[in-house]
């Protein structure tokens, strides 16, 4: 825990500090100021399980869980352990480690579609060189990828693409084709527009968007297991269209990795990509990320086939570091052990169940909806024409701070228990009613600061 000497600042002293410190006030914009209602608190010292403390003592129920990053609960004494006994071992040495190569061979042998693969230490660096690779490759030039998934990666490539372009080179984003997903024709244009160009196509397996109908959704258990409707969901119409143009399927599991399914949504989905990439989850916080796939595919970065036009992929000092492989490995055991999986679906479906129950009895179902499957979560909040509010969620998240959860969206670990789900619905009633209050009236009056806006803008 954080030794912190000046613990009587206030809220807003404490974030002008980390504002001077840090441009944005944080390193991942997603955590800044402009994410959160006002009463959130500015800084956390620690976490614990599903909890986190505020700089100022407070204790917070969480369903940020890291960014989706945590998994088993913070501070879980097993991965820790793990981790420790890496650091005790050298951290970071002078060669490729037998720690190194643990956890290559545990990640082949987790994910089917994986025969060879590179760590990292963030998700930005892996989707990167998976596009890298594409491109070496397939000796091509376009990359596609859907309009609904916000984020890639941090590099121009990406970035370009949405309304924040400052600093970046029209060149450098060029070769970045966008479609939108669920929307086989509108892939297919861009194949039939730049013909035998496209390298490959980039693309998350699911959000609270998925590949099936809603129908098929119905039928989905409450585990993680194989979906009954694999014949010709989405993503399977997209790896034909790749296969039959000789581009790669690539496919972002960041999130979708070690939630859906012990073997990645790509097996709970019923497909095989060329390329997958993987990151939150895979080490319960620490910093692993993995970009795999076929062996012919990832040889571009080999250096033992003489004669090879070389690529140059990853090359990180710290992108083996030992404690956090070490941390994934030990995750990988206590999800096998534990069926991790299984749990993130039962807590997710009475999770989403029981909000809906209280969003019912307050008369609020048509403007606090639950979207996505139980295992992949989000909470709509809808204005009284029926359109989005971020001024309500704002409100919503705000109650919910003011309850003890902090739920800026819902990411379920291991450590959300029936504790947990019995906290969250009570302060979902009393959040809600402030809602229906603020519908009645003006939502405006009932927020203590401004309402959330949105990290893809192009001004602050």
């Amino acid at each position: 825990m954080a030794n912190l000497s000046q613990d009587q600042l206030s809220a807003d002293e404490w974030r002008a500090r980390v504002h001077r410190a840090i441009p944005g006030g944080a390193h991942t914009y997603s955590r800044g100021d402009d994410q959160f209602p006002a009463n959130a608190p500015p800084l956390l010292t620690h976490g614990k399980g599903a909890y986190v403390w505020g700089v100022d003592g407070r204790k917070f129920l969480d369903y940020g869980m890291a960014l989706r990053a945590v998994t088993l609960g913070y501070a879980d004494e097993r991965v820790n352990a793990a981790a420790f006994n890496e650091m005790q071992a050298g951290v970071n040495l002078t060669r490729a480690t037998l720690t190194e190569l643990r956890a290559a061979e545990a990640l082949i042998d987790l994910i089917p579609s994986v025969e060879m693969v590179k760590f990292a230490k963030n998700g930005s660096n892996v989707t990167t060189a998976a596009v890298k690779i594409a491109r070496a490759f397939t000796g091509r030039r376009y990359v596609c990828v859907p309009r609904q998934h916000p984020f890639f990666s941090f590099d121009d490539w990406f970035i370009g693409t949405t309304s924040l372009k400052r600093g970046i080179p029209e060149e450098h984003v060029s070769g970045t084709l966008v479609f939108d997903y669920g929307d086989i024709a509108s892939l297919r244009a861009l194949f039939d527009a730049h013909p035998g160009e496209i390298a490959a196509v980039m693309m998350e397996p699911a959000t609270a968007l998925t590949p099936c109908p809603p129908s098929c959704q119905e039928k989905w258990p409450e585990q993680a297991c194989t979906c009954a409707n694999n014949g010709g969901n989405f993503l399977q119409q997209v790896q034909a269209l790749c296969r039959a143009s000789d581009a790669l399927f690539i496919l972002d599991e960041m999130i979708t990795g070690f939630r859906w399914h012990l073997r990645g949504a790509q097996a709970f989905f019923g497909v095989t990509p060329d390329l997958c990439t993987f990151g939150k989850g895979m080490a319960n916080g620490f910093s692993v990320a993995a970009v795999g796939g076929r062996r012919d595919v990832m040889r571009v970065g080999s250096i033992d086939e003489p004669g090879m036009e070389r690529t140059f992929l990853l090359s990180s000092t710290h992108g083996a570091e030992m404690p956090g492989l070490g941390a994934f490995i030990e995750t990988v055991r206590i999800y096998q052990e534990d069926k991790v999986t299984d749990h993130l679906w039962q807590y997710g479906k009475k999770l989403k169940a029981g909000l809906n129950e209280v969003a019912q009895r307050h008369g609020l179902s048509q403007h606090f909806v639950m979207d996505g499957p139980a295992i992949s979560l989000n909470y709509l909040t809808l204005d009284r024409d029926g359109k989005p509010s971020m001024a309500l969620r704002t409100l919503y998240a705000q109650e919910m701070i003011q309850r003890g959860v902090l739920m800026p969206w819902i990411a379920i670990s291991q450590s959300h228990g029936d504790a947990e789900l019995a906290m969250t619905l009570e302060a979902a009633d009393g959040a809600l009613a402030v809602l229906k209050q603020a519908l009645d009236d003006k939502i405006e009056n009932f927020l203590v600061g401004p309402a959330i806006r949105p990290v893809f803008r192009s001004h602050n």
